[in-house]
């Protein structure tokens, strides 16, 4: 099999000369969807205690007026670097915004703010603005799925992997050179960071992950457009990425079939609003409670058989204080399927503390599964055996989650999630909210500017 002698710099160039005219009408249909899932993820994020913090901290940084639009406060606008940061952050804590399996990488919170800003500070229109957020999109996954299974263990591959995308997405509006392109991955590489220790505490660092990895990604790229050096072999080198972040990265994923398999198509949406983890266990415990008519308290125990990195990732979390530290438990989402039959943004805010939701938390338990882990990354398989209280032992699987692309949402369902999701923290109206889903559907036809969405 060919390896690629020099991946960085082929993913660099690959990143810098991409062209609507190169992708598939799928992709850019693709990328039409997935903008739309990510812009309502950011309009639920208004006044979320964490987000509003760091929108705190842009305003007081500054400017107090620019070109690019902070989506959760309508009006304000500031400069690139600081739109990007808020909006990553917003997108990123109401846990709906989009997931791609085979890298446990969520690349929309880190792709789209850079690209919004950016494209509206440079004007650029609505098709550059596609082919940046698709290479956002390609390298982003790509790291990701490079870096392993052993770096998700320890970091959190969004904002880590998150700043290339970012890079690559900002480079690819600032129409960097591939050298320049190469030298903004450098850079953005060595400012890579992010660690799951944060879930044990509930503490809000999952915002500024995604906000520090755009500000990152974004300020390398601007750097290499000045001339700004970095490492050119960021990725692979012996001192790089790869060999600080990981255990088993497999090079030979950066450049794999580039340019002909699109990693942006395999990007899964999520339809309950927590962790992707627990959504495989979540739908296959619906399945069975649906087929056999069972409620809640006819359960005596759940074991979700999960993958290991749901147990790394989930396992901490066994009391959850917080809303947001409440969607990383796999007994409060099951317990929300048991006992309200979802697990929506609502159903968390109102009851995660019910009794009823946390008796059903305490039945659950997870088990790693040989058949589930194997198949994880790639395929994120959900398996759960119920005993009932009368004696009953019972089991659901289901291959492919709800949100995934071999069962993924129509775009009418998009368009209900959209709503929901901007009526949530009165981020938008619904006849705002519905203008913008008409002009993201006419995107690929628009020769006019990402300027001003929200007035």
């Amino acid at each position: 099999m060919y390896q690629d002698p020099h991946p960085t710099q082929t993913l660099a160039r690959f990143a810098s000369t991409l062209r609507v005219e190169d992708l598939p009408a799928s992709v850019v249909s693709r990328t039409e969807d997935l903008f739309l899932d990510w812009f309502a993820s950011a309009l639920a994020g208004k006044s979320a205690r964490a987000v509003e913090s760091i929108a705190r901290f842009a305003r007081a940084m500054g400017p107090a007026q620019g070109p690019s639009e902070v989506l959760i406060h309508h009006g304000e606008t500031t400069s690139p670097l600081m739109a990007a940061m808020v909006n990553a952050a917003a997108s990123h804590v109401a846990e709906q915004d989009d997931v791609h399996n085979g890298s446990v990488f969520h690349p929309a919170t880190v792709v789209f703010p850079p690209a919004l800003a950016v494209a509206q500070a440079l004007q650029r229109n609505a098709r550059e603005f596609i082919a940046a957020c698709v290479a956002g999109y390609e390298v982003g996954i790509r790291v990701g799925e490079f870096l392993g299974r052993s770096h998700y263990k320890v970091f959190h591959t969004t904002a880590t992997a998150g700043t290339l995308a970012a890079a690559a997405a900002t480079g690819r509006l600032l129409r960097l050179t591939p050298e320049q392109m190469q030298h903004a991955f450098g850079s953005a590489g060595t400012q890579s960071s992010g660690l799951w220790e944060f879930l044990r505490d509930a503490a809000d660092s999952k915002q500024l992950h995604t906000a520090h990895a755009c500000a990152a990604g974004l300020t390398a790229a601007y750097l290499a457009q000045d001339g700004f050096t970095g490492a050119r072999r960021i990725l692979e080198g012996a001192q790089g990425l790869a060999a600080g972040m990981s255990s088993d990265a497999d090079v030979s994923r950066l450049t794999d079939r580039l340019g002909t398999r699109w990693a942006l198509e395999e990007t899964s949406f999520k339809f309950h609003a927590s962790c992707r983890h627990t959504h495989p266990a979540a739908d296959a415990l619906q399945q069975v409670l649906k087929t056999n008519h069972l409620a809640a308290e006819d359960v005596q125990e759940v074991t979700a058989l999960v993958h290991q990195a749901a147990i790394d990732v989930l396992g901490p979390v066994t009391d959850p204080q917080t809303v947001h530290q409440s969607k990383f438990s796999m007994g409060t989402v099951l317990g929300l399927i048991a006992v309200r039959d979802e697990a929506g943004l609502q159903d968390f805010d109102a009851h995660f503390r019910d009794p009823a939701v946390t008796a059903f938390r305490d039945k659950v338990r997870m088990q790693l599964d040989t058949q589930v882990n194997t198949a994880y990354p790639e395929r994120w398989i959900g398996k759960v055996q119920v005993r009932t209280r009368d004696g009953r032992e019972l089991e659901g699987q289901v291959l492919e989650p709800k949100g995934d692309p071999g069962n993924t949402l129509s775009r009418a369902e998009l368009e209900r999630k959209a709503l929901a999701l901007a009526a949530y923290r009165d981020g938008a109206g619904q006849a705002q909210m519905r203008a913008v889903i008409q002009r993201i559907w006419r995107l690929a036809e628009d020769d006019a500017s990402m300027a001003r969405w929200m007035s």
